[in-house]
């Protein structure tokens, strides 16, 4: 019995001993614990006034871009380069106020700044592009073009760090990267102050031709869009496989292309009917022979 209350007594004496160090340990850490603590919450405080102060200093230079008359997708571009700027310097002076060297931040931007190269070269030729962009001025914002490798045409919103923003006919929002907008060719519809309808409508082989093209004439007399100043023409394009095929051209503004065209087919159909010109279509005819 001796021995085992002297060896619970040693058990209890060993256990007493390593609370006893782990308190003086936590003891030990707790004032650089706090002052830890203490300095992640100087560093929230201050990120959140910063970013008060960087969105407060924005809007001052947008104002300033305004009134020196710059473009608008110029400046949404610019702004949101400094933005990027003003943010990665706020973090490498947070960083250093953590007790992070200079030169370990120089040195970890320099490393980060290598890997973004590897890992995101598709996206610093969009940067690369997005200032070939600011500076040659191939469109702005407001003008209406069209992208012509993969088709997609609107009207420029902005243009962005890494995209440029198109608003389509039927509102919807377009992102193109802006590598794409600089390495293949695009149509800028709105850089002139006129555009020239070209269509074309197909009448039967039996209609008669001066007939259709005077009432196509007629039309685009009628049409108050389209510039009676610029030439106005109507002619046979060609012969096609179901019917005579008659071109159209006429003048309108950029602005007014699409209703102008939808309103002058929309009126061929109405004049021809009435006129008896046939407009042919596709059809397919089957000849039963007897025995």
């Amino acid at each position: 019995m001796g021995d085992i209350a002297q060896s619970t007594a040693d058990t209890i004496v060993e256990n007493a001993e390593e609370i006893n160090q782990f308190v003086k340990y936590f003891q030990g850490k707790v004032p650089s614990v706090l002052d830890f603590g203490l300095k992640i919450i100087i560093v929230l405080v201050a990120f959140l006034i910063c970013r008060k102060i960087i969105q407060f200093l924005l809007k001052i230079m947008g104002r300033s871009f305004e009134r020196t008359g710059m473009e608008a997708a110029s400046a949404h571009f610019t702004l949101s380069v400094i933005q990027a700027i003003m943010y990665i310097i706020l973090a490498a002076i947070l960083a250093t106020f953590l007790g992070v060297e200079g030169t370990s931040v120089a040195a970890l931007i320099g490393s980060m700044g290598v890997g973004i190269v590897l890992a995101l070269k598709e996206s610093l030729s969009n940067i690369a592009g997005g200032f070939i962009l600011l500076f040659m001025k191939p469109f702005v914002s407001g003008d209406y073009i069209h992208e012509d490798t993969n088709g997609n045409e609107g009207t420029v919103v902005k243009i962005d760090l890494f995209y440029t923003t198109l608003l389509t006919v039927d509102n919807r929002t377009v992102c193109i990267p802006n590598g794409i907008m600089t390495n293949s060719s695009l149509t800028n519809i709105s850089r002139q102050d006129k555009r020239q309808l070209r269509e074309k409508v197909s009448i039967s082989y039996r209609a008669d031709i001066e007939q259709a093209k005077n009432t196509l004439r007629v039309i685009l007399d009628e049409e108050e869009s389209i510039l009676k100043e610029e030439p106005i023409e109507v002619v046979v394009d060609s012969l096609g496989d179901h019917g005579v095929i008659l071109a159209w051209h006429a003048w309108v503004k950029p602005q007014d292309y699409f209703p102008t065209k939808w309103r002058i087919t929309e009126e061929i159909k109405y004049k021809f009917d009435a006129q008896g010109i046939e407009i042919p279509y596709q059809q397919l005819e089957v000849l039963v022979r007897g025995k």
